[in-house]
């Protein structure tokens, strides 16, 4: 049996597109941006109200961070994609913007045709 026969059967098929150059590229800022943990509490945070929205003034006491801190990191995270906001009177209302939850999501889950050959009958 040749190299090629025995790669060829150690290898399983792809099931789902991979990423591409850049798609891959747009996604490494988002992981980059969540890569801070402080940012990836904040985000989750956010993602954790009702409606994926949250005032600052709702956010702020659960992070041992300093409020200019919690302003930079939100900054991060919306320039990555991740968050939307709104000032409504004094207070800036952060958004999780639906469609970047939805790609980290397809990114992140398993694609199904490997959870049904690997499921147990």
């Amino acid at each position: 049996m040749g190299i090629r026969e025995v790669t060829a059967q150690r290898c399983s098929p792809l099931v789902r597109d991979p990423l591409s150059v850049d798609q891959a590229d747009q996604v490494s800022s988002v992981f980059k941006a969540l890569a801070d943990p402080v940012r990836l509490r904040l985000f989750s945070l956010i993602a954790s109200h009702a409606g994926g929205e949250a005032c600052v003034c709702d956010i702020s006491p659960a992070v041992d961070v300093s409020q200019p801190t919690i302003s930079h990191h939100l900054k991060v995270l919306k320039a990555a994609g991740l968050l939307e906001s709104e000032r409504r009177a004094s207070w800036v209302h952060y958004r999780v913007i639906p469609e970047s939850l939805a790609m980290l999501t397809a990114i992140l889950a398993p694609a199904q045709d490997t959870l049904t050959a690997e499921s147990p009958s």
